[in-house]
Protein backbone atom coordinates (compact mmCIF):
# COMPACT_ATOMS: atom_id res chain seq x y z
CA UNK A 1 0.00 0.00 0.00
CA UNK A 2 2.88 2.38 0.69
CA UNK A 3 4.36 1.75 -2.71
CA UNK A 4 1.83 3.03 -4.58
CA UNK A 5 1.55 6.51 -2.05
CA UNK A 6 5.05 6.94 -2.96
CA UNK A 7 4.34 6.25 -6.84
CA UNK A 8 1.77 9.51 -7.19
CA UNK A 9 4.49 11.14 -5.08
CA UNK A 10 7.01 10.99 -7.67
CA UNK A 11 4.45 11.49 -10.25
CA UNK A 12 2.98 14.55 -8.60
CA UNK A 13 6.57 15.88 -8.00
CA UNK A 14 7.63 15.16 -11.72
CA UNK A 15 4.76 16.98 -12.70
CA UNK A 16 5.84 20.05 -10.91
CA UNK A 17 9.12 20.00 -12.36
CA UNK A 18 7.82 19.59 -15.70
CA UNK A 19 5.65 22.72 -15.64
CA UNK A 20 8.43 24.83 -14.10
CA UNK A 21 11.24 24.18 -16.93
CA UNK A 22 8.34 24.14 -19.49
CA UNK A 23 7.69 28.29 -17.86
CA UNK A 24 11.21 29.12 -19.66
CA UNK A 25 11.19 27.56 -23.08
CA UNK A 26 10.71 29.89 -25.97
CA UNK A 27 10.75 27.90 -29.46
CA UNK A 28 13.12 29.38 -31.91
CA UNK A 29 13.38 28.64 -35.98
CA UNK A 30 15.63 30.16 -38.61
CA UNK A 31 15.64 29.38 -42.16
CA UNK A 32 17.71 30.89 -45.38
CA UNK A 33 15.77 31.87 -48.28
CA UNK A 34 17.11 34.32 -51.22
CA UNK A 35 19.94 35.74 -49.52
CA UNK A 36 17.92 36.40 -46.57
CA UNK A 37 17.78 34.59 -42.55
CA UNK A 38 14.40 34.47 -41.38
CA UNK A 39 13.69 33.61 -37.82
CA UNK A 40 10.42 33.02 -35.97
CA UNK A 41 9.88 32.81 -32.22
CA UNK A 42 7.26 31.83 -30.04
CA UNK A 43 6.15 31.00 -26.34
CA UNK A 44 4.92 27.50 -25.74
CA UNK A 45 1.30 28.51 -26.16
CA UNK A 46 1.44 30.35 -29.22
CA UNK A 47 2.20 33.49 -28.44
CA UNK A 48 4.70 35.31 -30.45
CA UNK A 49 7.72 36.39 -29.18
CA UNK A 50 7.22 40.39 -29.33
CA UNK A 51 10.51 42.36 -28.76
CA UNK A 52 12.98 39.69 -28.07
CA UNK A 53 16.32 40.54 -28.90
CA UNK A 54 17.94 38.08 -31.54
CA UNK A 55 22.19 37.70 -31.82
CA UNK A 56 23.82 36.52 -34.51
CA UNK A 57 26.99 34.39 -34.30
CA UNK A 58 29.67 32.94 -36.66
CA UNK A 59 31.68 29.71 -35.95
CA UNK A 60 34.09 31.48 -34.46
CA UNK A 61 31.77 33.22 -31.76
CA UNK A 62 32.31 36.41 -33.00
CA UNK A 63 29.03 38.77 -33.23
CA UNK A 64 27.75 39.32 -36.74
CA UNK A 65 24.63 41.11 -35.59
CA UNK A 66 21.53 41.65 -33.53
CA UNK A 67 18.03 42.81 -33.94
CA UNK A 68 14.67 42.07 -32.08
CA UNK A 69 11.83 40.56 -33.11
CA UNK A 70 8.61 42.20 -33.95
CA UNK A 71 4.94 42.03 -33.02
CA UNK A 72 4.36 38.51 -34.72
CA UNK A 73 8.11 37.44 -33.47
CA UNK A 74 9.48 37.83 -36.96
CA UNK A 75 13.08 39.01 -37.28
CA UNK A 76 14.91 38.75 -40.82
CA UNK A 77 18.41 39.99 -42.10
CA UNK A 78 20.63 39.56 -44.83
CA UNK A 79 23.15 36.35 -44.83
CA UNK A 80 25.95 38.28 -42.69
CA UNK A 81 28.35 35.64 -43.40
CA UNK A 82 28.40 32.42 -45.03
CA UNK A 83 29.58 29.97 -42.12
CA UNK A 84 28.50 27.96 -39.38
CA UNK A 85 25.78 30.66 -37.85
CA UNK A 86 24.25 30.04 -34.14
CA UNK A 87 21.12 32.44 -33.92
CA UNK A 88 20.19 33.07 -30.37
CA UNK A 89 16.91 34.82 -28.76
CA UNK A 90 17.08 36.57 -25.96
CA UNK A 91 13.16 36.20 -24.81
CA UNK A 92 14.09 38.27 -21.69
CA UNK A 93 12.85 36.52 -18.07
CA UNK A 94 14.92 33.67 -18.33
CA UNK A 95 13.38 32.55 -21.56
CA UNK A 96 16.31 31.66 -24.00
CA UNK A 97 16.70 29.35 -27.17
CA UNK A 98 19.30 29.04 -30.07
CA UNK A 99 19.04 27.66 -33.22
CA UNK A 100 21.93 26.69 -35.75
CA UNK A 101 22.17 26.87 -39.57
CA UNK A 102 24.96 24.77 -40.61
CA UNK A 103 27.35 26.66 -43.30
CA UNK A 104 25.85 24.40 -46.25
CA UNK A 105 22.42 25.84 -45.73
CA UNK A 106 23.72 29.58 -45.40
CA UNK A 107 25.39 28.78 -48.87
CA UNK A 108 22.08 27.14 -50.50
CA UNK A 109 20.10 29.81 -49.41
CA UNK A 110 22.09 32.47 -50.99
Amino acid sequence: MKSWKVLVLVAGCSALLAGAALAHKVTLFAYVEGGKIYTESFFPDGRPVDGGKVLVYDSQEKLLLDGVTDKAGLFAFAIPKVDDLTIVLDATMGHKNSFKLKKAEVEAGK
